[in-house]
């Protein structure tokens, strides 16, 4: 925390160093006016950017605009966590408090990379992510405080109305850079063919539970790595054989960590957190992974608080290009919490009963094995996608995977109903594509959100092409928003090139990858 703290004082050295000159009013106004009227909240957009001014350069372009927008944004979000913070005595539950503290440094990261992007080597689509991200973390906190009373509560949430919506016009102006800028730009870095697995010889430190290696848990080795900015060299921990009863975080300055084990059930990392103990779901997870870059190979990440547990989650990531390849992630409610950024998942094991891949990152799964456990109330939902908003370049794409019961299971003896997945949010959306689903999925596919209604027109699911005795979609939902996905330029949105961005950054990770494709 005290190293977050430092970093959010060096971003307000940085805002009022650019806040020092004032804008040219006069023709400048009607400008910032007509451009803010293109946002979804004008009123708060011509607030924001006439009555704060950040710039004497005339406002020209959307790329301008952006960076404005952006700046005052920032600016924002440093006083409305300076001012939660002197809040945090008042609250009811200062575990709410303190992920919303955590939350607004996780934002103020993801704005500041946006405002430095045009001097750094990044494109529109990262800041549109890391904008996305942004507006997660905000809605992460919202959900979190919503459940609270206390006198200081109103006033955060006022706070995380008015920042959230600067973010969402923010997403809605850099939507226009990206037309601008035709598109993703991801440098020339081919993305062709299979690449074959890596890791190289360097080790950098070896975690052995008997004393053999440098270090007796994983979180010290991760501790001792330091903090590690973007483009540092890969830092590689060696994780020996052995069950390691833990709690691990790679925090948000640690980028470019790579963990490897010694195989899946072998290297096996394993906590008890849940919300029945009185967690929060997003303090519950036994693994955080976020900082950006993180590789996690070969090993076994559980949660085993249960399924009569609710919410207890084994791996969060926040790490924006993050990969998990070989790896077994076990639990039961919120198994999986896929919460921002850009994510991949390879040959991986993802086990649980309700809500058991969840969140808002841009997650794609591939060569993957999901097995459904036996739930408490007879009812599985594999995923539940968080997109708020319509401009966020976020959700979750199953590909050339398999879908089945867990060993033992016995889920249709037992009369589990299993679902690929219900809308968390207002514009959920989730891909099934080329793969295996057999017979414990619901003719249905889909369910509602807690018998609610009102985000079918909203959401986007997709199917595409899968095979096996739960594939057929002659008696799916008859969703407006439901699509079983015909045109293969379509389903080509949903894969590596195109929804997380692979070519800039999925090579470098030497992981194994089938780049875009799909049969038509």
């Amino acid at each position: 925390m005290k190293g977050r703290v430092i970093a959010a004082k060096c971003f307000i050295i940085l805002i009022v160093a650019s806040s020092a000159s004032n804008v040219v009013l006069g023709n400048e106004t009607e400008a910032i006016e007509e451009r803010c009227d293109q946002t979804p909240h004008p009123g708060q957009c011509k607030t924001l950017l006439i009555q704060h001014p950040s710039t004497n350069r005339p406002i020209q372009s959307a790329t301008q605009f952006l960076e404005v927008s952006v700046e005052r944004t920032l600016d924002g979000a440093l006083k409305a966590r300076s001012d939660t913070y002197s809040l945090g005595a008042q609250f009811d539950s200062k575990q709410a408090w303190e992920d919303c503290m955590e939350l607004y440094d996780q934002t103020i990261h993801r704005l500041n990379e946006s405002v430095s992007c045009p001097v750094n080597v990044c494109s529109r689509s990262d800041v549109q992510a890391w904008l996305s991200t942004a507006l997660t973390n905000l809605d992460t906190c919202r959900q979190g405080m919503s459940l609270l009373g206390g006198v200081s509560s109103g006033s955060l949430q006022s706070m995380l109305q008015s920042i959230t919506i600067d973010v969402i016009n923010a997403l809605a102006i850099n939507k226009v850079t990206l037309t601008e800028t035709n598109g993703n730009v991801f440098g020339a870095l081919g993305i062709n063919g299979m690449r074959k697995p890596s890791t190289g010889k360097r080790v950098d430190a070896v975690v052995a539970k008997d004393g053999s290696g440098d270090y007796k848990t994983i979180q010290e080795a991760v501790d001792a790595a330091g903090q590690r900015p973007k483009g540092s060299r890969r830092y590689v921990i060696h994780v020996r054989q052995g069950v390691y009863e833990e709690y691990v975080t790679v925090g948000i300055n640690s980028n470019n960590v790579m963990i490897i084990g010694d195989g899946i059930g072998k290297t096996i990392i394993t906590g008890d957190k849940s919300n029945a103990r009185g967690f929060s779901t997003y303090k519950s997870a036994t693994f955080v992974a976020e900082g950006d870059g993180f590789v996690a190979r070969n090993l076994t990440i559980r949660n085993t608080a249960g399924p009569e547990s609710l919410q207890a989650v084994a791996l969060r990531s926040n790490s924006d290009r993050s990969v998990f390849y070989r790896c077994s992630i076990q639990g039961y409610q919120d198994t999986l919490y896929v919460h921002s950024g850009r994510q991949f998942f390879r040959q991986c094991d993802v086990y649980g009963t309700v809500d058991f891949i969840f969140g808002n990152a841009a997650s794609l799964f591939q060569n993957c094995r999901i097995f459904a456990r036996y739930p408490p109330n007879g009812v599985n939902t594999i995923t539940a996608q968080g997109r708020v908003n319509l401009n966020q370049t976020t959700g979750i794409v199953i590909h050339n995977s398999v879908v089945r019961e867990a060993p033992g299971a016995q889920l249709g003896r037992r009369g589990v109903r299993t679902y690929l997945g219900r809308p968390w949010k207002e514009y959920a959306r989730m891909v099934v594509m080329e793969t295996y689903l057999d017979r414990l999925v619901d003719p249905k596919g889909w369910l509602d959100w807690n018998h609610s209604t009102s985000f079918r027109r909203t959401l986007y699911y997709g199917e595409y092409r899968n095979t096996g005795p739960g594939s057929g979609t002659e008696n799916r939902v008859d969703w407006a928003g439901f699509h079983v996905i015909s045109d293969i330029e379509e389903a080509r949105q949903f894969t590596l090139p195109e929804f997380v961005g692979a070519a800039s950054w999925l090579p470098a990770t030497k992981v194994p990858f089938t780049p875009s494709s799909i049969s038509d």
